[in-house]
């Protein structure tokens, strides 16, 4: 799903850009994908929502883990890539980005370590590509899943915001609270004031 992003060229040069877990076992696993009790970390999966890239720190991380996803990508053809992201027309990014601080974040990233993997979000529960579900019933699954959880965590929370924004719709608490089967209380609890403010930012998209 490209979400109106050109994919193109990710696609023409063999751009990886999602990963499954390499080491992880999954607690459960049905025929719309897997279920990790404890979560992953090493679930890697750009571009698949519709939300774009609405901040410096945002980029600076899709830069990393397209680095990291392609260790064979030379330094001209890393440029490359970065640049097709960053061109706003491409659909990737909500802002211009300068030439200057362009150069300064591909470098940046150049220098760090292949070994080791960039900082990801804890992921429970990971659909497939092809699974067939609706959005909707994404969601309704999500919501019995995570329901298992003694609690509910941040990772929990995005992912849902995520979900919604997706269905075209306004993320609000309430409407939270009720996919994750949870209070609004411990959703305003367990939200971060980065979280809090990605959320205005993908309600701004709609």
């Amino acid at each position: 799903m490209s979400h109106e992003r050109n994919m193109r060229y990710l696609n023409q040069q063999r751009i990886i850009y999602r990963r499954e877990p390499i080491t992880d076992i999954p607690t459960e696993t049905y025929e719309w994908g897997s279920y990790y009790e404890n979560g992953t970390h090493e679930c890697y999966d750009l571009f698949r929502s519709r939300a774009k890239i609405t901040t410096y720190k945002s980029l600076k991380w899709h830069m990393l883990v397209l680095w990291y996803l392609n260790p064979d990508l030379t330094q001209d053809d890393f440029e490359l890539l970065c640049r097709h992201l960053t061109h706003k027309p491409n659909g990737f990014v909500t802002f211009k980005v300068s030439e200057q601080l362009l150069k300064t974040m591909i470098y940046d990233v150049s220098m760090c370590d292949l070994d080791a993997p960039p900082k990801n979000k804890l992921r429970k529960i990971l659909f497939k590509e092809f699974c067939g579900l609706s959005l909707e019933q994404k969601l309704h699954i999500v919501g019995q899943m995570v329901g298992r959880s003694k609690s509910i965590q941040e990772d929990d929370i995005y992912q849902c915001m995520l979900d919604v924004h997706d269905l075209g719709q306004a993320i609000t608490i309430n409407k939270l609270s009720s996919l994750l089967k949870c209070s609004t209380r411990t959703i305003h609890r367990n939200m971060s004031i980065e979280l809090k403010k990605e959320k205005e930012l993908l309600n701004k998209e709609l």
